[in-house]
């Protein structure tokens, strides 16, 4: 009993966290932030006179950048589940294939989300037992975050480029996007917050928590949302069911697999090292899920400092791009695209196997290169 209280203590902050991150995005979105997103693409992609591939190849650069910021600054779950509707809108709206651009959202809601400590459920927890400030995280993984973009986009693009190819009917240009100022000032000074707080040794999470409370006044108050919404956009049951998984996972740990993966684990931070980490990472978190996965792993590697927490927070982001059940936020992807564009396990492992081992192994020279410079090894 004590064993599981322990860990829901340890937990909580980051539960947290996660709650106001959510309340956050949805309240972005009520706001007008992912439409506006919708058309700045379209606008962005369209351009008379351009053929169909110009089109395509030009929404892809465009879903790139959208994508990857919404995953490091809003979370990948506002990625899959806001994001992509919009996305694969657009790719129809200008009538290229979704496919390129369905899939660029479902990796990068994972591999993007190596950036920030409020990317991922999975950074939360490696933030916390890494023991590094807001703004030295995010500098450690900013090297890796970059490598690992560039080269989804370089793979994804070779991957699918004969769709990119097609060509589509010419299209009058949509109108321009209605700017959410407000919001997007929010979004700026939360993540201004987030460096701050670190810096002055406060919790990041009291700067979510008070952008995510500037917008739900102002929701409330206009009577667009209503205190019972702001709290079902926090998804509770989910925060419970982390809270649970935490004690179940404890609790196999205490039971021997903690000592089996400990003799599996290679030791010290020279780069070979970090790369068998990273796939260890890798294959538990396509065996049992990310989440289990970075709960079992950060105990048995905590002793090795940050860089070798980082290089397992590697291996859980990026290589559940590689099946379905590697992530929550891959079946979640799977549910929104069911009605837009195929995308059978099969096809999902088989893109996975094209862009993971690159996308690994540049990440994880990355993290290696910078925390050398850092001096975190």
């Amino acid at each position: 009993m004590s064993t599981a209280l322990h860990e829901i203590g340890r937990l909580l902050p980051v539960v947290g966290f996660l709650a106001a991150v959510l309340v956050l995005a949805k309240l972005c979105d009520d706001e007008g932030l992912f439409h506006a997103a919708g058309v700045y693409m379209a606008r962005r992609s369209w351009g008379a006179g351009q053929s169909g591939e110009s089109r395509a190849r030009r929404l892809l650069v465009t879903v790139f950048l959208i994508a990857a910021g919404t995953t490091a600054v809003l979370s990948l779950d506002a990625t899959v589940v806001l994001l992509t509707p919009v996305v694969l809108t657009t790719a129809r709206t200008l009538d290229v294939p979704p496919r390129p651009h369905g899939y660029a959202a479902a990796h990068l809601a994972n591999t993007a989300s190596l950036l920030l400590p409020v990317s991922n459920l999975t950074n939360l927890l490696a933030f916390t037992t890494a023991g590094l400030s807001f703004t030295r995280f995010t500098a450690a993984m900013s090297l890796p975050w970059l490598f690992a973009v560039a080269a989804e986009y370089v793979l994804l693009r070779w991957f699918f480029r004969r769709e990119l190819r097609v060509g589509a009917m010419d299209r009058p240009p949509p109108p321009p996007p209605e700017i959410p100022y407000f919001v997007l000032t929010v979004l700026i000074l939360t993540l201004i917050g987030f460096g701050a707080t670190s810096l002055l040794g406060l919790e990041p999470a009291s700067a979510a928590f008070a952008g995510a409370a500037v917008l739900a006044v102002r929701a409330v108050v206009r009577g667009h949302e209503t205190p019972l919404g702001i709290l079902r956009a926090a998804n509770v049951p989910f925060l419970i069911a982390v809270l649970a998984l935490g004690v179940v996972v404890s609790a196999v740990v205490d039971l021997g697999l903690g000592r089996v993966l400990s003799h599996v684990l290679p030791h010290g931070t020279s780069l070979p090292v970090l790369l068998g980490i990273a796939a260890v990472a890798t294959v538990l978190s396509n065996l049992i899920n990310n989440l289990p996965a970075v709960l079992v792993l950060l105990p048995l590697v905590a002793a090795g400092g940050p860089v070798a927490v980082l290089a397992v927070l590697i291996g859980v982001n990026i290589g559940p791009n590689l099946t379905y059940p590697g992530s929550l936020s891959n079946l979640l992807w799977r549910n929104v695209v069911r009605d837009e564009m195929t995308a059978r396990a099969r096809e999902f492992t088989t893109v996975g196997l094209v862009t993971v081992p690159v996308t690994l192994l540049l990440a994880v020279t990355g993290l290696w290169l910078t925390c050398s410079m850092l001096g975190l090894h």
